[in-house]
This record gives structure tokens, C-alpha cells and sequence, in this order.
């Protein structure tokens, strides 16, 4: 018989609907996994689990009284501790917020709450969202579950461990270079990043850069579609109104995606070594495009090097930015120090300037791009990376460098604004997950997930699971 941590998200949702299991199990089940579990992960830094309960029993409530309910009622998920969750303590991956606890509810809880979930705690993150590995001063790395010894990536790394672990079955994540892409890789899962406006990120939105977006980290495309049907909900005074979609995104999976004209990436506007593996992984996942009837031609990077200068200027401002008492300064990580230190050296009109000229780079690359529905590339360069690889040395210059040699790939689509999805297809000869990315147009969610589910069907890679899940 099948354990409850087996079931997707729209499985469990389903399952509850029919009466077949309860919201009170799932969440006793997910609270269970957690509690035995996620010492070797390091992928909740708060568990709520009276909360959780309780949510549990009122969504009890609801199945017994009938009527129409919530499409994801009494599904366990989890909350990037970067979002805030009112009563509930959000540290931002920060020893400097140690002690903070928000009176609000961000628009994206407060959907996923509408849409029925079950919230089972905060998910891991590094300090203020910043590098692309989950590792802090308040607690445990954040670990992939197929190497222990490896990272789950980052900045969504908890959220990666949590999902990848079959601790819960679907996970919120944020992605400002990567965030939700990188552990989606790391932790051998499906990551979407919708497009830029897409899901709204009040009603405290302090990303003045508008690179980061909201969104989840599943074990199947359909689950990440379900989510994106949940929080896809345009809210007054969003920055960006993207037209509504005829139908779901969860419709969209069902749908055959056509004969597609993809570029095929293998190249970055910044210096890196893909790994043979990677390498071969790509190649594979092109050749599978190809063998589905997809016409396939090589594509150049949407921006070029001399972008990667104004990104860092523009990511280092953003670091600089963030609401660190003046007092708690000297309990920031070195990299978080170093890159707000960088970014406190930008002047204004240099800041104003890098963000211009990136925007100008990202409106070329569009319009170079437009003839192809979708762009194929790995997500990242290297398979997952061990724990404390990229701080070894204790250089937070180094430390960087290091980041930007381990994920070439994926934040030129947040200068884009376009949506990707990285899929699991394929694992290295050692067992390590080797994600695949694929980009759409802007505002093209439905078109990636019609390709990313029939991957799925041609590939599938759900029964592929780390020892973890059997204990």
C-alpha cells in the first residue's frame, strides 16, 4: 500500500475530496516525516504544527459539510521563510532577525490558505535570500536528499529538501537568479518561475529591481500548475498586469503543445565549465525534443557579457537595500557584508543606470528570441555541490565567483522577466539529479507546461526516489 508522502499534491487533494483520507492524517503524516527526518535535511527552521492541526480539523469541517471545496483542500505545503506568515516568526535565513515576527499575512499565504493548503511551517533559506546554497548562522544547511553531503541549492533550498524528501508533497518558493530553478536541480524536481508579474508579491514588495518572482517546487508538472492556478490572482496596485489566460494551467498540461521551434543553449554571458554530465544530460534532453517532433536550432544567450557587471550592481543595491537595524550589522554572514558593502559603493545615478541598460540588453534579446516558442538549456552547470563548497577559503568574492560559475544559466531570465520550468530528467552516473530548463515567451506559462508534461509522459521520473523516501 501506498504511504501518503507517495501521493501528489492533486492526489491528496482528490483523496480527500472522496473521503478516502483525511486532512488530519496528511498533516500528522507530513508533521511525523519532519520530526524523524529533516535533521539530516535541514529543511524547516519553524515548524507550526498546532497551527497546521488546526487548519486541518476546520478543513475536516468543510469535506463534512458538503458543497463545493477549495481544489487543494488539506494538502500539506510549506513557506519560504523570505515570506512573511503573520504570528509566525520569519528569520530571512538571518541571525539579525532573529527575533522578528510579522502581523501580516503576504498575498501569496493568504491564496495559498484560500486555495486550501496546509501550511506545515518555514522552509530554509540563506541570509536574505542572497546566495545560491542554503547555508546560515541559525541553523543546519539545507541538504539534498539523494546526497546528504551535497547542498539542496538555494535561495528556495528548504523548500527543495522539504519536497524532495517527501516531507511535503508541493512547496512555495521565490526565484530572483535562480532561487526556485537551483534547488528544483539540486533536489531532482519540478521548479516553475512564472513570469515577471505573474503572481503577485504584496502587499510588502521591497524588489524595487523587479527580478524576483513567486512560485513552487513540485514533485509532478501538473502539481506546479495547480499551485500556479491558486496564487496566479492579479491584486490591486500590482506593478506588472499580465492578461488572464483562457483556462487553467493545470488544463494546459493536458493540451498537445504542437510542433515547437526550440533553441538549443548551451552557452552564458558568464565564464563556466559545464560538467560532462550536465553536458550529456542537455544533449539527451535535446535529443528527446527532437525524437517528439520539435524542430531544435542552436540560440545565443538573451543577454551578453557585458550585462553581467550591471546584474551584479543591480543584485548588490538590492542587498544593500535590505532593512538591516544598524545595530545587527555585525551578525551578517561575510557574503551578505561583501555584497551590501558593493552595493553601498553604487551611486544612485549608477544604480539608476545599471538597471536601465540591463532592461535595454533583456528588450534585445527578446527581440533576437521572438522566433522560437521555447529556449532548452541545463539549469545549471554542475551537479549539486557539497556542503560549505562554496565558502571554503572564507573569501565572500571567491564565494560569489563560485555561485556564478555553478548557475550560468538561469538568471538572465529574471532580466528577461520570462517564465521557465526546470524538470528532473536525468540523473548523473552517480545518482546526483541533473536538471533541464526550458523558457517560454513572456506570459507563455501555458505553452511551457503543455511541453513540460509531455516530457513528463515521455520521460517520467516520479518513481525515482532518494533512500530517504522509505524511511
Amino acid at each position: 500500500m501506498a504511504a501518503l508522502h507517495d501521493l501528489s499534491a492533486l492526489e491528496a487533494a482528490a483523496a480527500v475530496r472522496a473521503r478516502e483520507v483525511s486532512p488530519t492524517e496528511l498533516v500528522e503524516h507530513g508533521l511525523d516525516r519532519i520530526g524523524r527526518l529533516d535533521d539530516r535535511l535541514g529543511a524547516f527552521v519553524t515548524v507550526t504544527a498546532e497551527r497546521a492541526r488546526a487548519e486541518a480539523a476546520a478543513a475536516e469541517d468543510l469535506v463534512l459539510a458538503g458543497g463545493e471545496l477549495p481544489p487543494l483542500l488539506g494538502v500539506p505545503t510549506a513557506i519560504k521563510d523570505l515570506n512573511m506568515v503573520a504570528g509566525v516568526p520569519s528569520r530571512l535565513g538571518s541571525a539579525a532577525f532573529e527575533d522578528f515576527t510579522p502581523d501580516y499575512d503576504d498575498t501569496i499565504v493568504r491564496l495559498l490558505r484560500a486555495a486550501g493548503t496546509i501550511s506545515l511551517g518555514k522552509t530554509a533559506t540563506p541570509e536574505i535570500g542572497l546566495p545560491c546554497y542554503t547555508e546560515t548562522d541559525i541553523g543546519p544547511p539545507a541538504r539534498t536528499p539523494w546526497d546528504t553531503t551535497r547542498l539542496a541549492g538555494g535561495s528556495s533550498g528548504g523548500a527543495g529538501a522539504a519536497v524532495a524528501g517527501g516531507l511535503v508533497p508541493i512547496a512555495q518558493g521565490s526565484d530572483g537568479g535562480g532561487s526556485i530553478r537551483i534547488p528544483a536541480s539540486a533536489c531532482g524536481l519540478v521548479g516553475l518561475k512564472p513570469t515577471r508579474g505573474r503572481v503577485p508579491r504584496g502587499p510588502l514588495d521591497l524588489d524595487a529591481v523587479r527580478l524576483s518572482v513567486l512560485g513552487p517546487l513540485a514533485r509532478t508538472v501538473r502539481d506546479a500548475a495547480a499551485f500556479l492556478d491558486a496564487v496566479a490572482v492579479p491584486q490591486p496596485g500590482d506593478p506588472e498586469l499580465l492578461p488572464a489566460p483562457a483556462g487553467t494551467f493545470l488544463d494546459a498540461c493536458e493540451r498537445d503543445p504542437g510542433r515547437l521551434r526550440i533553441g538549443a543553449l548551451i552557452d552564458s554571458p558568464m565564464e563556466m565549465t559545464v560538467e560532462p554530465a550536465v553536458r550529456a544530460a542537455w544533449e539527451q534532453a535535446c535529443a528527446l525534443l527532437a525524437g517528439l517532433g520539435h524542430d531544435l536550432e542552436d540560440t545565443a544567450p538573451p543577454i551578453p557579457p557585458d550585462a553581467v557587471p550591471l546584474f551584479e550592481t543591480v543584485w548588490s543595491v538590492s542587498a544593500a537595500s535590505a532593512p538591516i537595524p544598524a545595530d545587527r550589522e555585525h551578525l551578517l554572514r561575510p557574503l551578505t557584508t561583501y555584497l551590501r558593502g558593493r552595493g553601498a559603493a553604487a551611486s544612485g545615478p549608477q544604480f539608476a543606470q545599471a538597471l536601465g541598460m540591463l532592461g535595454q540588453h533583456a528588450r534585445r534579446g527578446l527581440a533576437a528570441s521572438a522566433h522560437l516558442d521555447v529556449v532548452v538549456a541545463p539549469t545549471l552547470a554542475m551537479t549539486p555541490r557539497p556542503v560549505g563548497w562554496f565558502t571554503e577559503g572564507g573569501d565572500p568574492a571567491e564565494d560569489f565567483e563560485r555561485q556564478k560559475r555553478y548557475t550560468p544559466f538561469t538568471a538572465m531570465y529574471n532580466t528577461t522577466g520570462q517564465p521557465a520550468i526546470s524538470l528532473p530528467l536525468y540523473q548523473s552516473p552517480d545518482g546526483l539529479p541533473i536538471g533541464i530548463m526550458l523558457v517560454g515567451a513572456l506570459g507563455a506559462e501555458q505553452l511551457l507546461l503543455a511541453l513540460a508534461a509531455q516530457l513528463e509522459d515521455a520521460l517520467p521520473w516520479r518513481a525515482r526516489r532518494p533512500s530517504i523516501w522509505s524511511d
